[in-house]
């Protein structure tokens, strides 16, 4: 007999849960939220969680994200973490654009290529906070900027995997 008949478990059904379109803006929101933690720090070595929060989401599903969401979501990370504001905003806005680009362009993305895929945004929203950092006058030598570079690239797995099990949730895997 079948493994899978002899289960008791029975999902026929079973939909998505209720408000299952918001949850990934709502995940985006408390992670970028984490910033408001009191942690204390010479260095910012903690990474942007909103933004691996929305990378994660982003590259693992396409269709619950209007472009438009960029733009408030990027605003809320904008209050949170510090940023100018216009930021956030404008950065989460072009990623966006450049994803929907990437996914026009690609017949096909494995994991190792969404995770280089990523590093290369991150690294480009760390080098954006440390040229804007440099505008408004700060001499931060670029070298500060590895540790939360190295460690947000590292923890982007971390992010997507648990992005993957909220949208399992969320639509009643």
């Amino acid at each position: 007999m079948v493994r899978a008949a002899l289960s008791t478990k029975r999902r026929v059904g079973q939909g998505p849960r209720p408000l299952a379109q918001f949850v990934p803006a709502a995940t985006v929101v408390a992670s970028s939220l984490l910033a408001a933690l009191p942690i204390i720090s010479m260095s910012g070595w903690y990474p942007d969680f909103g933004y691996l929060a929305l990378l994660s989401w982003r590259l693992l599903r396409s269709d619950p994200w209007p472009p438009w969401w960029a733009a408030p979501l990027g605003l809320v990370n904008d209050l949170f973490t510090g940023n100018p504001v216009g930021f956030s905003v404008a950065l989460w806005s072009a990623t966006m654009f450049a994803l929907d680009l990437v996914d026009r362009r690609t017949l096909w993305r494995d994991y190792w290529i969404e995770w280089g895929l990523a590093a290369v945004l991150i690294a480009i929203d760390e080098w954006l906070q440390w040229r804007l950092a440099q505008a408004v006058g700060a001499g931060i030598p670029f070298t500060k900027v590895l540790p939360p570079l190295v460690i947000s690239i590292c923890v982007f797995p971390l992010s997507a995997w648990m992005a993957s099990r909220i949208d399992a949730w969320r639509l009643g895997r």
